[in-house]
């Protein structure tokens, strides 16, 4: 009789996480390859084939301060990689100590590969074409396109290396430097233990995490955190109650006052919350979102249970070693600080 008992309760746990795997997949959610090949063939720009010398170089590049106006403002400097993939800020400073004009926050890097769009209002298509605006932006690190290739260009490690990814007679102009840099976060993928459990590993979360994700689906929160970003697309912020910080800064979303879903893989380490920073704790965000998007009061009970599931994106990190850059020439551009 106890026998029995074991194993038709073993049946059943096994029969509520298959079940669960599979409206989670139902839901759209998607888990990032455990295998390497099919994960490359996800992350990689067959325009520009990702390959060990340019990740490398394009590491560099990410994080190269000398790319600013100011010689002290790198990619890094507001998507950390030593954090969450941002600056932990609520508006992004930079160039002078110039607050976003708008008072939006530095969205993370990390998994931005896997976004539909980049920015807050989707003005960009991929990683590269992202990497290519904050370099120029008069509030970020306000250079120029002329002063960049010729800052790269004045360093002869920095040549050797893009003739080393992409030939003798390579070019290095500014949309390549740029590229350089994008190739370089596509490789920043980090899978997690909600990934182990989509791809097949039962026990890779626990009975209250699971419960949490089955909270997650079932209030709708897939509704908009959905695909391998678990976010990264367009979407109306405010489509049944107004978001109750939509005073500070003046960010309306694009022509279509669409505002791009944030990622919530490693959403424990990327507070403060929303475009404009405003919410603390990733509590507070559960609640509010399923104010104004969900019609929703969830209960603290609930809003705890979700929150539980969530730190089950906290992902396996890649292994960055900061890089020794190379050395200013005679020809290098002097910084400009004002």
């Amino acid at each position: 009789m106890l026998k029995q008992f074991i194993i038709t309760a073993l049946t059943i746990s096994v029969s509520f996480a298959s079940s669960l795997s599979i409206d989670a997949k139902d839901a759209g959610l998607v888990a990032i390859p455990a295998d390497k090949t099919a994960l490359l063939k996800l992350i990689d720009d067959k325009r520009n084939p990702i390959t060990a010398e340019k990740t490398e170089l394009g590491k560099l590049l990410f994080f190269e301060p000398r790319l600013s106006k100011s010689g002290l403002i790198s990619c890094n400097t507001c998507h950390n990689l030593a954090t969450g993939g941002d600056d932990g800020l609520a508006a992004a400073v930079g160039h002078k100590w110039t607050v976003n004009p708008h008072h939006l926050g530095s969205p993370t890097v990390y998994n931005a590969v896997f976004f539909d769009a980049q920015f807050w209002d989707g003005r960009a298509a991929d990683v590269e074409a992202q990497a290519a605006g904050p370099i120029l932006a008069g509030p970020e690190m306000a250079n120029t396109k002329e002063n960049v290739v010729a800052t790269v260009t004045s360093m002869p490690e920095y040549v050797e290396r893009f003739q080393l990814s992409y030939g003798k007679d390579v070019k290095i102009t500014y949309k390549l430097i740029a590229d350089t840099i994008g190739n370089f976060e596509r490789t920043l993928v980090t899978p997690s233990a909600f990934d182990d459990y989509l791809n097949g590993k039962e026990d890779a979360l626990s009975k209250a995490e699971k419960a949490g994700m089955k909270k997650f689906i079932d209030i709708g929160c897939t509704t908009c955190h959905t695909g391998i970003a678990l976010g990264g697309s367009m979407n109306m912020l405010g489509l049944t109650a107004k978001y109750k910080y939509a005073n500070v800064g003046d960010f309306k979303g694009d022509a279509n006052a669409m505002v791009k879903v944030a990622t919530l893989r490693n959403i424990t380490q990327t507070a403060p919350y929303f475009h404009n920073g405003q919410v603390t704790t990733l509590k507070e965000a559960i609640v509010e979102m399923a104010r104004i998007q969900l019609a929703t009061d969830i209960s603290d009970a609930d809003a705890s249970s979700i929150e539980l599931f969530l730190h089950t994106l906290d992902g396996r990190k890649p292994e960055i070693v900061y890089p020794v850059l190379p050395t200013r020439t005679v020809n290098t551009p002097e910084p400009n600080i004002n």
